[in-house]
């Protein structure tokens, strides 16, 4: 069977169970080029959910209203510009569309609802219910790939097709390149994105607007049997792909061939990820703009925006982590085994405002406060960035320090608990004080709290150190203190409680944090050799070197005797030597290298 015939039978079975999982197939004929929506869904959803309001649209534009409202919404995504970094238009654009109102004349609508807390207000989850996710598979997508804009302007795009494309309510969501020749299959998709998907067309010099960044589709898969990347803005050869494979079992980047021959290695990314209510939910509380401000050698600045779409263990972790506090409820221990490269900072932002706004059957807040446990002034400001993006309400993120607000640290600390303030970020020298006001206190008692410990590789010494050793009760001799061990001691020293739960991100694990948060295999056995803790969840350090994101340390490593050696022959006098000699010595050496 030839690569084609092998690429569609792997489309084929990945668009059938896709419309098993809840997406409706679409035709390419229906889907209109210049505006890149798919006008059935934009206009179905609006009419099913928000008849009134629609009503109210078309005697404002009796004539053709319907062809009104898709310009209206084009109008409202063309606004989005992919060069600026300004975070005023973040209502333009596809994310903003999905997330804010459209408005116009007196009328208001929603192009998307997402799913509500809880299930108090059955009218938002019956509207919630009505979202439209559909797949449209060989789309040609480019509105200047006419014989019309032919014989107009004399030029003429290529009439390129994309495999798959997604549509939520209409609004393009996320393209798929797919592959399938060898394993190394997902590098042509990439290629295929890089050399023939451009946001600008080359031959006409016009946008187009499904590829175009912010308007068009948030997210591009390249996706073989093996392997899956994606990138959330297409710029030629500079696109840049991130991962977006599981892992294998023994740490290795990639993905684990399937025992069963008919399922294929990747099936998670649409049989998981792309799941209709997963899909949503990551369009709701994950997606976001980031900012970065760069400066040139010779001191120039830019800015430049970022679409952060979650890498796989990232959106896993946070998801699985979410759902453990919904059916275990408080008092547990997590343990995230995340190597440096992990994207960290994001993945606790994530869990963090997620756990924060998690609520019971009975529509009550299921954790009164977020502690997070980090000396780095990056999150706090990443922490309120990135949450401002999936709430209108202010004031989420509370930092307790000397420099912000009224007040003591320990006043500022014991407001922050009793008002239950959604998210506290405290220092770790504050962090043993955070659990003495929490024991101290009879209401605080009956509160539920998250502690979202972030590794930092900085350590207490001198007179903080002999501090937080008394707070702690911590017999230790030792001059530092490291994070880890001022989190260990400050766990250690209290009971377990059942209102606090404890998620601990760290890239390097010590045997006493293991001992402290991992968990046993078999939870009814005693620890032993056969049932050791583990962590909850595991993102590696042989995972982030193969993808790219840490270099190997280890890789140019040369023990203490060669380099000792090595340096005392230098330390010696020049002598000639005869030159096979030499040749001999120097190809060892560098054999050995």
């Amino acid at each position: 069977m030839d690569s084609k015939a092998n690429e569609s039978v792997f489309q084929n079975d990945m668009i059938n169970q896709l419309v098993a999982n809840g997406w409706l197939l679409g035709k390419p004929e229906n889907y209109n080029r210049k505006l890149a929506l798919y006008e059935e869904d934009v206009l179905g959803f609006v009419k099913d959910t928000q008849d009134a309001q629609w009503q109210k649209f078309c005697a404002l534009y009796p004539n053709n209203p319907e062809q009104k409202f898709l310009e209206r919404v084009a109008t409202q995504l063309n606004k989005a510009d992919p060069n600026a970094a300004n975070k005023e238009m973040r209502t333009f654009g596809t994310l903003g569309v999905l997330r804010h109102e459209l408005r116009d004349r007196g009328t208001r609508f929603s192009l998307c609802q997402f799913k509500p807390e809880h299930d108090l207000n059955p009218d938002t989850l019956t509207r919630y219910k009505q979202n439209r996710c559909r797949v449209v598979p060989e789309l040609v997508y480019s509105p200047w790939a006419t014989e019309e804009h032919l014989e107009q302007t004399g030029t003429k795009a290529k009439a390129w097709r994309i495999d798959l494309v997604l549509f939520v309510n209409g609004l393009p969501i996320a393209t798929l390149e797919l592959k399938s020749e060898f394993k190394q299959a997902v590098q042509n998709a990439i290629k295929q994105y890089k050399t023939t998907r451009f946001a600008i067309d080359p031959a006409t010099k016009k946008t187009e607007p499904l590829l175009s960044f912010k308007r068009g589709a948030l997210v591009h898969f390249a996706v073989s049997q093996y392997e899956v990347y994606m990138a959330t803005r297409l710029e030629g050869e500079d696109t840049y792909f991130l991962p977006f494979n599981k892992g294998k079992k023994d740490g290795a980047a990639g993905n684990d061939v399937p025992t069963d021959i008919n399922q294929y290695a990747t099936d998670y990314l649409w049989n998981e990820v792309l799941l209709p209510d997963n899909l949503l939910k990551i369009l709701a509380r994950f997606v976001h703009l980031q900012i970065q401000e760069k400066e040139d050698w010779e001191g120039r600045k830019t800015k430049k925006e970022t679409l952060i779409f979650p890498r796989y263990h990232q959106w896993d972790v946070v998801s699985k982590l979410v759902e453990a506090a919904k059916t275990e409820g408080p008092g547990h221990k997590y343990l995230i085994q995340h190597s440096a490269g992990s994207g960290k900072s994001n993945s606790i932002a994530w869990v963090a405002h997620q756990l924060s706004s998690l609520h019971n059957a009975s529509g009550n807040k299921q954790v009164d406060s977020i502690i997070i446990v980090t000396d780095r002034n990056v999150l706090d400001v990443q922490l309120q960035e990135t949450i401002s993006q999936f709430t209108s309400v202010e004031g989420v993120v509370w930092r307790i320090n000397n420099q912000e607000g009224d007040g003591s640290k320990s006043e500022k600390l014991a407001s922050a608990l009793e008002n239950s303030q959604p998210i506290i970020i405290v220092t770790i020298q504050t962090f043993p004080y955070v659990l003495k006001a929490i024991e101290n206190s009879v209401s605080l008692k009956e509160r539920n709290y998250v502690v979202i410990a972030d590794e930092a590789h900085s350590s207490q010494t001198g007179s903080t150190a002999r501090q937080l050793k008394e707070v702690l009760m911590v017999d230790s001799t030792d001059e530092e203190l490291t994070t880890e061990d001022i989190l260990d001691a400050a766990v250690a020293s209290r009971r377990a409680s059942s209102n606090l739960s404890y998620l601990a991100f760290t890239a390097t694990t010590k045997t006493k944090t293991l001992e402290l948060f991992g968990r046993l295999p078999n939870p009814d056995e005693a620890p032993s050799k056969k049932n050791k803790p583990e962590a909850y969840h595991v993102y590696s350090m042989r995972q982030a070197i193969e993808e790219g994101f840490i270099l190997d340390v280890l890789k140019n490593y040369t023990n203490y005797k060669v380099a000792y050696n090595l340096a005392m022959k230098i330390q010696g006098s020049d002598e000639e030597v005869e030159s096979k000699k030499a040749k001999v010595k120097l190809n060892q050496w560098g054999a050995f290298t």
